[in-house]
């Protein structure tokens, strides 16, 4: 319905909602790319307030350049692009200038000249082509096939001539591996079904690393000859295991790689030929490793553990795996990490709670950190930005869930705050404690309390953890929520009458579940891009990604499953949400499609139920361009002051 055809890009056109009653449709208001049901016209004080929390800007680091510059990933308009500094703290020269955000940038090796390949979509549809970048002749080339496909994780050999990618366009279904030579033509060289993804190139450039991935706690590594095309799957400790990073040792024969084989947690290891077992280097590590890198000239190699939320940079050598000294770095969540060519300098993103993201870098030779961007608040003074406090909750099973607690400046005193849980998506992802604008308005702005809990589920706690909510386990992460709201009531300092929850994607159902569950504890609810039944979910999401979810949720296609989500789906349980609700949906979304967000919004005002809904034409799973995420973020927060302030503000 958001496809018809329209008379001007800016018209404005009232109609009711298709397939409604009249006496509960609402009038649907288009504005250019945006469409809205049932808002109220948006606060122009509000909108100035926030506009200085949403002007914040950070950089992401993508990968050093053969003169020793860099390029980053930041924003100076609408969209993230890439940008080339020179020096720390020096001016950022942009690079591209598309009304597309750029994705997946990662800088090419400098023994092949001085570039980078990036990804663009058109609109949120994730299916992206990529692009290589020549920073000498200033031109792009687009290297993957034509088409509508999904091209994405771009790899270079290590000449920086070559470069491996997965792409779903021999059948828009399987993700295969392919290979394009700069100046060449692309070719499939493995294909053999399911989703493929390339690791390394070995040093000569005639073997891939690669693995096939199943679910977030199933891989499968293994090794391509691009000579012969004889591909050697590898075995796997335990016969089923999450594999991260695969990478050749500099010697050529041994690789680095993280996997939790025999372990709940995901480890570093190192398996050379004639080994009987791997050598795990972070045995003693009670947590995942998140990632590493070596250096070109093959004597360090650097490595992040991801320890309850926060980042810890490790450096070894090689081969020895001898521990190297290395100074301070601030307290957060490490990004992106990459060796500079003189293989003593480590660039990373480091981002907190209080601060964007900005890329810094270390030397080992002298033990020193540099900062080489620093991110723009919007003005504000970061000195009032609020970390959060870990606390942990007693589930109804008695497991303890961690979750980071936001709250205002004079929590002692005066009457208690209203909160609001925020929950993530994936399901398999981790809430981190990063710097977020909308939560520091809400906390410095609203003074309201956030919680953001690591329901089970999630990643980062170990293996078992992760698989808690598995299947016909689902509704055991919604008790979590449920948990969290007995703490709430017995916090002096939060109003359990005046709790909202929010959360995207996977966290989007979580919100609309938690809506059902506990209509009478939760005040207001805000779903974006959510899943609102995993039958028609499963049934409409795009056909690549199917058996991956199927893997996580359960596959519909089975009669015993398929009644489980009948029966927990929200959108057969719409009756039951009472509470106001605001669902925001991006209509090119390939994951989440917009006939979910639709649905659950025509089922719960079917009910008399009170419905906001936002939806941007030219985004997909989520809001990439600045003025839709604006506009959104105003209505959000305009939404809590309506329903959870007990004295709003205009």
């Amino acid at each position: 319905m958001f496809h018809s055809n329209r008379a001007r890009a800016h018209c404005l056109v009232a109609i009711s909602l298709i397939g409604l009653n009249p006496s509960h449709a609402a009038e649907r208001i288009e504005v250019g790319n945006r469409i809205s049901e049932g808002l109220p016209t948006l606060s122009a004080d509000l909108a100035s307030r926030l506009a200085r929390y949403q002007n914040t800007r950070g950089a992401t680091f993508a990968g050093w350049q053969p003169d020793g510059s860099m390029v980053i990933t930041t924003r100076f308009a609408e969209t993230n692009q890439v940008h080339r500094v020179r020096t720390p703290m020096g001016m950022r020269e942009q690079i591209t200038f598309y009304s597309e955000p750029t994705s997946a940038v990662a800088a090419q090796p400098t023994q092949g000249g001085a570039g980078f390949v990036f990804a663009k979509d058109e609109g949120g549809s994730e299916f992206w082509q990529l692009y290589h970048y020549d920073l000498e002749r200033r031109e792009t080339t687009q290297v993957s096939p034509a088409g509508r496909s999904r091209n994405e994780y771009p790899l270079w050999s290590h000449d920086g001539r070559k470069l491996a990618f997965t792409s779903t366009a021999r059948n828009g279904k399987d993700s295969d591996i392919w290979i394009r030579p700069l100046g060449g033509d692309a070719r499939i060289v493995l294909s053999e079904g399911g989703t493929w993804y390339a690791n390394d190139f070995s040093s000569d450039g005639k073997k891939l690393l690669v693995s096939r991935y199943v679910s977030i706690n199933e891989s499968y590594p293994g090794e391509l000859d691009l000579g012969t095309g004889k591909l050697e799957m590898f075995p796997v400790e335990g016969s089923k295991a999450a594999f991260g990073q695969f990478r050749y040792a500099p010697d050529g024969d041994a690789a680095y790689f993280i996997s939790d084989e025999n372990s709940e947690f995901k480890r570093l290891q190192l398996h050379a030929p004639g080994m009987a077992q791997s050598e795990v280097l972070t045995a003693k590590l009670p947590w995942d490793i998140t990632q590493f890198d070596i250096a070109d000239d093959g004597k360090h190699l650097a490595y992040v553990s991801n320890e309850g939320g926060i980042s810890q940079l490790h450096v070894v050598t090689v081969p020895e795996h001898r521990a190297v000294p290395l100074p301070a770095l601030p307290i957060g969540v490490i990004g992106n990490l990459g060796f500079a060519p003189d293989g003593h300098r480590i660039a990373l993103t480091l981002n907190s709670a209080t601060s964007p993201s900005d890329v810094f870098v270390v030397d080992l030779a002298d033990q020193s950190l540099t900062r080489w961007t620093e991110g723009e608040v919007g003005g504000l003074d970061a000195r009032q930005f609020v970390a959060p406090q870990l606390i942990e909750f007693a589930s109804f099973d008695e497991r303890r869930i961690p979750a980071f607690f936001y709250q205002p400046a004079g929590v002692a005193s005066g009457a208690p705050r209203p909160v609001v849980i925020v929950i993530h998506g994936g399901p398999e992802a981790q809430s981190l404690p990063i710097f977020n604008p909308s939560i520091q308005f809400m906390v410095n702005e609203l003074g309201m309390a956030v919680l953001v809990p690591n329901v089970r589920g999630s990643a980062g706690y170990g293996k078992t953890w992760l698989t808690l909510d598995n299947g016909f386990k689902r509704k055991d992460s919604v008790k979590d929520i449920g948990a969290l709201l007995d703490w709430i009531a017995n916090q002096p300092t939060l109003d359990a009458k005046r709790v909202g929850v929010m959360g995207g994607s996977y966290g989007g159902y979580m919100v609309l579940a938690s809506l059902v569950d506990y209509a009478d504890r939760i005040a207001a609810g805000i779903d974006i891009v959510g899943i609102s039944h995993f039958t028609t979910f499963l049934e409409a999401t795009e056909s690549y990604r199917r058996d991956l979810r199927r893997a996580e949720y359960g596959d519909e296609r089975d009669p015993e499953m398929r009644a489980f989500f009948e029966a927990i789906a929200p959108l057969n349980n719409a009756h039951k949400i009472t509470s106001p609700l605001f669902v925001a949906q991006g209509t090119n979304d390939p994951r989440v499609p917009v006939s979910e967000a639709e649905q659950i919004v025509r089922a719960v005002r079917e009910q008399d139920g009170d419905v906001w809904y936002l939806a941007f034409k030219d985004e997909g799973h989520g809001f990439a361009k600045k003025a839709n995420a604006d506009y959104f973020g105003t209505a959000a927060m305009q939404f809590w002051q309506t329903h959870l302030l007990s004295n709003p503000q205009p």
